[in-house]
């Protein structure tokens, strides 16, 4: 099982990005996905989750309505769209998959883990 994370970079306050996670050796309408990030000298912190059938949704209150996460099936690739970054979003951003069909946010829920794309907001 691999989980490929990417579209990380630098972008002023204010700006989109889009993050990818690229899943392999397991059927995504299957599991539940989650992103967490961490930036320096935090903890980690769930941001968003998908459950299985992609239906029910959770975000963090520091991301709602900023973040919107999302699943292409055919592509097995989960998503998350990031608009109106804000430079306390700075952080290195993981994606996670979990075969429990409960939406959550707690890192201890998930088995599979990506590595982390780095998101920087800064002017």
């Amino acid at each position: 099982v691999q989980l490929q994370a990417s579209g990380g970079g630098l972008v002023q306050p204010g700006g989109s990005l889009r993050l990818s996670c690229a899943v392999s050796g397991l059927r995504l309408p299957n599991y539940t996905i989650g992103w967490f990030r961490q930036a320096p000298g935090k903890e980690r912190e769930g941001i968003s989750c998908s459950q299985r059938s992609g239906y029910r949704t959770d975000y963090a209150d520091s991301v709602r309505a900023r973040f919107t996460i999302s699943r292409d099936t055919a592509k097995n690739t989960a998503y998350l769209q990031m608009n109106n970054l804000k430079p306390e979003d700075t952080a290195l951003y993981y994606c996670a998959a979990a075969a429990r069909g409960l939406c959550s946010r707690d890192g201890s829920h998930y088995r599979f883990w990506g590595q982390g794309t780095l998101v920087t907001v800064s002017s």
